[in-house]
C-alpha cells in the first residue's frame, strides 16, 4: 500500500483503511505517537494552526496521529464522513448528548438503555431540565405519541441491552427526517461488521470500543462516526472542553484489535447461535433472547438490517433469583464479568450489576427480571462453553 487506494471489502478495510506506511517512515504497524504536545517550526505556524488556517497537530487532547489513524479506520468501516475517538464509551455518549442538546430540551429513547446512559439522562434532567422519554419505537404511532416540540434527538440501542429487542432503524429514521430530528444509534453490540446504521439513514453511531472493537478486554475507549460537520462540532466543543480523549497507546491497541474484527465476529456469532439452540431445549431455561433466532419476535427486523445475530444473548432461568445466583456461581470456565466482546465468555446479572442503578420499576418496564442473565459468547470451542453452562444448570 505505497499509494492510497480505495478499499471496499470489510475484511480488508479492518486491516488497511486509514493507514499508509509510506507516510510513517514505512512502518508496517502504525506507530504510537506518545507525546502530549507538538512543536511548531515558527511562531507564525503555531498561530495559523490555532486559527485553523493551517492543518496540523497542536496538542494530543485536540488530535494525535495515532488516534487519527484509528478515527479514519472507524469512519471507513461505518462508511461515515468522519469519526472521533474518546477515552471511554460513556465519554462518547455524554459528549454527543451534551453536544446535541441544550437546557430544557427533550430526548426520545428506546425502551431499555445501558445503566450508565440511563444515569447520565437522569443527571441531565436534574442539572439542565433535559427530559427523556422511553418508547418501544415499534410503530409510527409510538413515535408520534412520544415526540415533543423540544425533542432534540432520538437515542437508540439496537439490540437493546440486555433484553435483545431490535428497533427498526429505517422506520425511525424515516420519521425523524420528516421532523428534522437527529438519530443516534449505539452500535456497540454489533459493530459495523454486522450493522451499519448510517446506511439506514441514522446521523450518528456510537461505540463502546472497549467491547468488540477492541476485542481483548485490555482497553477502555469510545468512538463516534457520522457527518463531518457534526463530528467537528463535537470535537471542538464537548470533547475539547470536557476532555474525554483517548490516549495514543489505547488508540494503538484498538487499531490492533480491529484488524481481527471480521474473523472474531464470525466466531462470536457462530458460537452464540449454537448455544441458543441448546439453551432453548434445556428444561431449566424459561426464555432465550437472541436476534438471530428465527423465533425471536423481532427476527424479521434483525434479518433486514443485521448481517448476523451477534455474539450476545440473554436468557431467563426457570426459577428464582436465588437459583440464578447458584447457577452463576457454579460456572467454572465462564467468567462473571460485566463487559462483553472479549475473547473469553462472560456472564453477568443485569438487575444487580449493569442496571443496578436503574430503579426497580424502570427495570421492570425495560423487561429486566431478576432471573435474566446476559451471556457474552466468547471465542472458545462452543462445546466447552456449553458443557460449562450445562453442568451448572444440571447441578440444582
Amino acid at each position: 500500500m505505497g499509494e492510497d487506494k480505495r478499499i471496499d471489502r470489510m475484511e480488508t478495510k479492518v486491516i488497511h483503511s486509514g493507514y499508509n506506511p509510506s507516510k510513517h517512515y514505512d512502518s508496517l504497524t502504525p506507530p504510537i505517537y506518545q507525546t502530549s504536545t507538538f512543536a511548531f517550526s515558527s511562531m507564525e505556524q503555531g498561530a495559523k494552526r490555532f486559527s485553523g488556517e493551517e492543518s496540523g497537530y497542536i496538542y494530543s487532547r485536540l488530535s494525535n496521529p495515532t488516534v487519527t489513524i484509528l478515527e479514519e479506520r472507524v469512519a471507513s468501516l461505518e462508511e461515515a464522513e468522519s469519526a472521533l475517538a474518546f477515552g471511554s464509551g460513556m465519554a462518547a455518549v455524554s459528549s454527543v448528548l451534551m453536544g446535541l442538546t441544550k437546557a430544557n430540551d427533550h430526548i426520545l429513547c428506546s425502551k431499555g438503555l445501558y445503566g450508565c446512559t440511563f444515569g447520565l439522562l437522569q443527571l441531565m434532567k436534574e442539572k439542565y431540565n433535559i427530559t427523556s422519554t422511553f418508547s418501544d419505537l415499534q410503530t409510527e404511532e409510538d413515535l408520534l405519541s412520544n415526540i415533543q416540540e423540544n425533542t432534540a434527538c432520538i437515542y437508540i440501542e439496537t439490540p437493546i441491552n440486555p433484553t435483545m429487542k431490535v428497533i427498526d432503524l429505517e422506520l425511525v429514521t424515516s420519521f425523524a427526517k420528516k421532523k428534522g430530528i437527529k438519530v443516534i444509534v449505539d452500535n456497540t453490540f454489533l459493530t459495523p461488521y454486522i450493522q451499519k446504521p448510517l446506511l439506514l439513514g441514522c446521523d450518528l453511531v456510537i461505540h463502546s470500543a472497549t467491547k468488540y472493537m477492541g476485542g481483548h478486554g485490555d482497553v477502555i475507549a469510545g468512538v463516534i462516526a457520522g457527518e463531518k460537520d457534526i463530528i467537528n462540532y463535537i470535537r471542538k466543543t464537548t470533547q475539547k472542553d470536557i476532555g474525554g480523549v483517548l490516549s495514543p497507546f489505547d488508540a494503538w491497541l484498538l487499531i490492533r484489535g480491529i484488524k481481527t474484527l471480521a474473523v472474531r465476529m464470525d466466531r462470536h456469532c457462530d458460537n452464540a447461535l449454537k448455544l441458543v439452540s441448546l439453551l432453548k431445549k434445556h428444561p431449566r431455561i424459561k426464555a432465550v433472547y437472541y436476534p438471530g433466532d428465527i423465533e425471536h419476535p423481532d427476527y424479521l427486523i434483525a434479518k433486514k438490517q443485521m448481517k448476523k445475530g451477534g455474539g450476545l444473548l440473554s436468557f431467563e432461568l426457570e426459577g428464582t433469583y436465588e437459583e440464578a445466583v447458584r447457577f452463576v456461581n457454579r460456572l467454572k470456565l465462564i467468567a462473571i464479568a460485566v463487559s462483553l466482546g472479549d475473547a473469553e465468555t462472560l456472564i453477568q446479572h443485569p438487575a444487580s450489576m449493569t442496571h443496578a442503578g436503574v430503579p426497580p420499576n424502570a427495570r421492570k418496564a425495560m423487561g429486566i427480571s431478576d432471573e435474566l442473565l446476559r451471556l457474552s459468547v466468547g471465542l472458545e470451542a462452543w462445546e466447552d462453553i456449553w458443557e460449562d453452562v450445562k453442568q451448572a444448570l444440571d447441578s440444582f
